[in-house]
């Protein structure tokens, strides 16, 4: 009777370490794997850091831009015409008017007016620098400063819907050329 007792500790004992030899051997990698994957993950790490730099840099290349807008529109405020005296009548010439009308958000409305001309429709869950210049229009007439994202979110969709609503639109959510038009007139209305 001792003799089944010692056998069968003995079979029980050579099936644990049969099982925990099978699992070392399933487990167990080739080094140069191992080395692949921790290279991909230090890459991966490393894209994830560069997209969040880029994406702060377009943030700060988008205000800096919005800056330079802003202070241009103000010099062309602040400046007044020189006034000339002239003591001798002569025979005066109109003055030449422009044919382009330049805007104070006129990279704004080239934007949108690019958009037209490609036929853009953007809605939600698009991404890119175009969704940046709806964006943009919609911090403009909101009067808001959200942040520009390029991502055409449930925020961007609810603020074209009230522009939509409020310019008598059909207020879907979605911008085409249509809306675009819209912003180009309100933005040119604003001088």
């Amino acid at each position: 009777m001792e003799k089944i007792k010692y056998s069968l500790y003995i079979i029980i004992f050579l099936g644990l370490i049969a099982v925990a030899g099978y699992w070392a051997l399933l487990t167990l990698e080739p080094g140069s794997l191992h080395a692949e994957k921790q290279k991909q993950e230090e890459l991966q790490n490393e894209n994830e850091s560069l997209k969040k730099e880029l994406a702060e840099l377009k943030n700060e290349l988008r205000i800096l831009n919005e800056n330079i807008e802003i202070k241009t529109a103000v010099e062309a405020e602040t400046k007044s015409p020189a006034v000339v005296e002239n003591k001798t009548p002569t025979t005066t010439t109109p003055p030449k008017t422009s044919t382009t009308t330049k805007y104070k958000n006129q990279t704004l409305i080239n934007e949108l007016e690019k958009l037209t001309a490609e036929n853009i429709i953007m809605k939600e869950k698009s991404r890119g620098t175009r969704v940046g210049t709806i964006q943009r229009f919609l911090n403009l007439y909101n009067k808001t400063s959200k942040r520009v994202d390029n991502d055409y979110g449930a925020g961007t969709k609810t603020d074209v819907i009230n522009f939509q609503k409020a310019e008598g639109m059909t207020a879907d959510g979605e911008t085409g050329p249509t809306t675009y038009k819209k912003m180009i007139e309100w933005l040119k209305k604003q001088g």
